[in-house]
């Protein structure tokens, strides 16, 4: 199989770390949507990355479903509680540490717009979920070790590829500051080697 994706995408790096965690081989295929070259919208018809083609051709996505594809996959390590309660509570996780991702990054692309052409009000709408994001994150994590339970998941993997993304572009955002425990989450996930070897 292969994915397709960015080394810069958050979503894309959440998968890697996924593929890396569970051991599972994987081509890794950098490919830029809305490019001339693209091949992303001949397996996923929104054109959105990342996108996981298996050998039969087959395509899954978006993040969300690979990972549940990948965990499922092997059956060793589990990032994906089986057990109902702690499923829904690292699922939880996963949207709101996503959720976080989607609106910081429509907050990037319109400060990436000419001053003229930026809309203050969806400016502010965006840092308003970005900031509310970071905040439930922060005061559900207090002093845990990890996310959801007592073991690293896909939470932890979903929140760190979030915070990883945040930190190489909207650096603006003091969230370490505000923070101190998601920075501290982000600097011991950053020493495994799923997420040194997934770094932008």
């Amino acid at each position: 199989m292969k994915l397709l994706g960015t080394v810069t995408s958050p979503f894309t790096r959440k998968v890697r770390v996924v593929l890396a965690e569970k051991r599972l081989e994987c081509e890794f295929v950098v490919d830029v949507p809305n490019t001339p070259e693209s091949t992303v919208i001949r397996y996923n018809p929104l054109g959105k990355i990342p996108v996981l083609v298996l050998d039969d051709e087959h395509s899954i996505f978006d993040s969300r479903v690979i990972a549940e594809y990948l965990d499922n996959a092997s059956p060793g390590n589990r990032l994906i509680p089986e057990e109902k309660r702690p499923r829904i509570q690292v699922r939880r996780w996963e949207a709101l540490a996503d959720g976080c991702t989607d609106a910081a990054i429509a907050l990037f692309n319109e400060k990436k717009k000419p001053a003229e052409q930026q809309s203050a009000d969806w400016i502010t709408r965006q840092q308003g979920k970005v900031d509310r994001a970071l905040q439930v994150m922060a005061d559900e994590l207090a002093a845990k070790a990890w996310c959801a339970g007592d073991f690293f998941t896909l939470a932890d993997i979903a929140v760190g590829s979030c915070l990883g993304w945040l930190e190489l572009r909207l650096p603006d955002i003091q969230w370490r500051r505000n923070h101190p425990n998601l920075a501290r989450l982000a600097d011991k996930l950053s020493q495994r080697s799923s997420f040194k070897d997934t770094a932008a």
